[in-house]
């Protein structure tokens, strides 16, 4: 191995940043807060019958099968090609999605610090210098972007204690928006509440991106597991801090999904624009790029791999000669959220990043639906492959770690995409997000039809 390529290696420290840049989200603590003071109940309940279970399982499947191909060689060696192409498939369109719903949110956030509402065109115009540069920094090896992932790390734990402390601080001085009783702690099962269940899933996923970095590590079979636990931990602290400051600070019927971060720091420091708030809304603004920039790391190589073995459409197989990166999956990413921000000013919820975002969440959630059964099927069919680091237990046991969060990704999915009441509120909010859901299953089951998946099987 040359000099530079051993420099370009991943540490240990970088794997664990790298975990937090993936799977901590800032942008999605404002949702969850929109849950009220339950959201601690779920924080805590999630985190055992989830992140734990999801934790071990991703740990042992990313060493195990240690390739590019993340969920989708995983799934597609239980369960067959079908199968896999429909996991490559909804994996990646929810990038796009996401990335349509940060877009929309950049030009708010820019309005605050200037203090002027932007108009569409110049709103489009930084939405869409917003996807381009994720587009065109995802053409380089992700070695090349680590000091971004470990600086967007930095900044999302930096922001998370900023906004919890200003939270301690606000809540001795002038006390809570959220008066904190027992029964306000307690799980809330009101429709909309549990329809943000969803983003606490959302925050605990994405593990098994580390898994598509291996080839960067020095020892990917003790990192991976490491980074995942160390990671996990840190993450689920910083999440449950920074929510507790965004609680305090603004009522939760009043707490906006897109710009609550910042809302929550202008109401704890009493200032809405100035110095300070305008460099935590530039940071907030940068760990966006974070985010996109981890996830198309990760989200670009598993379609370029679906493609490269025939189950996704051949323009996501296409790379770079220079350095192999997984150029027709980048550009088809841009493309789609170009597309859909400009056609966005055309639509009639207002609350667009919600709309996205929350589109996103389904797919996202479909794909990661099949890992659990993936799992077990390998044990059985694999039972002989070694195994780096294996999750230990009985039969039974294994099956209820794996059941359990798949339930529980089921359950989430119907209270965030299917309309549980039919008043004009709630089918205005969910059936954008059913119809969305549907046209792109729709469209998935169309691309496996066409490249015939499963054919040569």
């Amino acid at each position: 191995m040359s000099e530079f390529d051993e420099k370009k290696k991943f540490r240990l420290i970088d794997a664990i940043l790298a975990v937090i840049c993936v799977v901590f989200v800032a942008e999605a603590a404002a949702p969850v807060a929109a849950i009220g003071n339950s959201q601690y109940f779920w924080w805590i309940f999630l985190m055992i019958t989830f992140l734990l279970p999801y934790g071990l399982i991703s740990s042992e499947l990313g060493t195990t099968y240690n390739s590019e191909g993340g969920l989708y060689d995983w799934i597609k060696k239980a369960f067959g090609a079908k199968w896999g192409a429909r996991a490559s498939w909804y994996y990646w369109i929810n990038f796009p999605l996401w990335m349509a719903s940060l877009a929309v949110m950049f030009p708010e956030i820019i309005g605050m610090i200037l203090g002027q509402q932007l108009g569409v065109v110049q709103s489009i115009v930084i939405e869409l210098i917003f996807i381009w540069i994720i587009v065109l920094i995802s053409f380089f090896p992700v070695c090349d972007s680590v000091w971004i992932l470990d600086g967007a790390a930095i900044i999302k734990v930096f922001l998370a204690l900023v906004v919890g402390g200003f939270g301690i601080y606000g809540a001795i001085t002038n006390g809570v928006a959220n008066e904190y009783t027992l029964s306000s702690l307690l799980p809330s099962f009101d429709l909309n509440s549990l329809s943000f269940i969803s983003v606490i899933l959302f925050n605990f996923l994405g593990f098994e991106v580390i898994c598509t970095f291996a080839d960067s590590m020095n020892n990917p079979k003790k990192q991976i597991p490491q980074s995942i636990i160390v990671g996990g931990i840190v993450i689920a602290a910083i999440y449950i801090f920074s929510a507790f400051g965004i609680g305090v600070a603004i009522p939760t019927a009043e707490v906006s999904t897109s710009s609550g971060m910042i809302d929550s720091l202008q109401l704890l420091t009493g200032k809405t624009t100035g110095i300070f708030i305008s460099i935590m809304a530039i940071l907030f603004l940068l760990t966006l790029f974070g985010n996109m920039i981890s996830w198309s790391l990760g989200v670009n190589n598993v379609a370029k791999y679906a493609a490269s073995n025939g189950d996704m459409p051949a323009v996501f197989g296409r790379t770079s000669k220079k350095n192999g990166m997984p150029t027709g999956a980048a550009i088809m990413n841009g493309i789609v959220a170009t597309l859909i921000v400009i056609l966005s000013p055309m639509l009639p919820n207002q609350d667009l990043f919600w709309s996205f975002f929350a589109l996103n969440l389904v797919m996202f959630l479909l794909a990661y639906l099949p890992i659990f059964p993936a799992f077990l099927k390998l044990r059985e069919i694999d039972s002989e492959v070694e195994r780096p680091f294996k999750v230990g237990g009985s039969k039974t046991f294994l099956k209820v770690l794996a059941m359990v969060p798949m339930a529980l990704i089921i359950i989430a999915l119907i209270f965030l995409a299917i309309p549980l009441s039919f008043d004009a509120e709630t089918l205005g909010a969910t059936l954008p997000i059913t119809i969305g859901s549907i046209v792109c299953i729709i469209i998935g089951e169309i691309i496996i039809k066409i490249k015939k998946v499963g054919q040569k099987n």
